[in-house]
């Protein structure tokens, strides 16, 4: 095989709580994550080295994206001596907590995989995908998963829990600005430190979550929660303004992603005009905005 094309989805937590810190410096986890049918596409071309071209003209294609690092990562642990191009057409925005450069890096890894043979199984490419980013092997899953640890751990959730899931409507939105992911984690850290600690410590996080899975009844907005929503709130003040205006007049669920910027609701049924301006007013025309279902 010579080229292949991967999709490469965003994603949302729709659950997300930070349990404690870990002697690595990482911390743990606990997430239900689910893919989106949005996102970007990666070509990858056999080619005598890696090489990366993208459309965004903003987003560096030198060894700091985690494309090229997922590839370098590849051949080291395969010994395999080919290369590739791979040309990288970008939806998903930066610094928004929707996953992005991480969904890039597993595309990255399951187009080597192809154009080298199939070399690694499906265990050890979730393996490389770790070493490369703490998001990259919830990329693998294919589905709706609950992730753990510092993200490495991922489980699918149940079927029956997954096809609530799939299909349901949201509506995707980002400020024109980011957040830093480490940036938001010392901030919780220092949260933490200052309250005694983290939010979902004790076995609080894993209990909602239990709650919410043992139940065939509760929809999939009982579950949303997000640790860095307080955090994120205080310096970025546009983010929980906007939430509560929408929470409050159109009563619908709505959450950060990750540590943020983005945004999401579920969708409701009907005409969502006058959802999307409240937005662009809020933001205004910088705003990015997304219909997307769970993948």
């Amino acid at each position: 095989m010579q080229s292949v094309a991967n999709f490469s989805p965003a994603k949302i937590n729709l659950f997300l709580s930070v349990t404690g810190r870990r002697d690595d410096g990482f911390h743990d986890l606990v997430s239900v994550v689910v893919p989106l049918d949005w996102g970007d596409r990666l070509e990858a071309e056999a080619a005598p080295e890696f090489s990366l071209e993208c459309s965004d003209p903003d987003l560096p294609v030198d060894e700091s994206n985690l494309v090229l690092r997922a590839a370098r990562r590849f051949a080291t642990v395969t010994g395999w001596k080919g290369g590739a191009h791979f040309r990288l057409e970008k939806r998903i925005p930066v610094g928004a907590g929707l996953g992005g450069g991480s969904s890039n890096a597993a595309a990255a890894l399951l187009a080597l995989n192809a154009i080298a043979g199939q070399p690694l199984d499906a265990g050890a490419l979730a393996k490389v995908a770790a070493e490369v980013g703490s998001d990259c092997p919830l990329f693998l899953a294919g589905g709706p998963c609950v992730i753990r640890g510092r993200g490495e751990r991922v489980e699918p959730l149940p079927a029956a829990t997954a096809a609530r899931l799939r299909r349901r409507r949201l509506m995707v939105f980002k400020p024109g600005f980011g957040v830093s992911t480490p940036w938001a984690y010392r901030s919780l850290a220092e949260a933490a430190a200052e309250g005694g600690e983290y939010p979902g410590a004790g076995g609080a996080a894993e209990e909602r979550l239990a709650k919410w899975l043992g139940d065939p009844n509760l929809p999939a907005e009982a579950v949303l929660a997000n640790d860095f929503e307080a955090v994120v709130s205080r310096k970025f003040l546009a983010i929980p303004v906007l939430l509560a205006e929408l929470r409050e007049r159109f009563g619908v669920a709505a959450g950060l992603s990750g540590s943020g910027s983005a945004c999401f609701l579920f969708q409701p049924e009907g005409d969502i005009t006058q959802i999307r301006d409240c937005i662009v007013d809020a933001w205004g025309p910088g705003a990015v905005l997304a219909e997307a279902t769970v993948a």
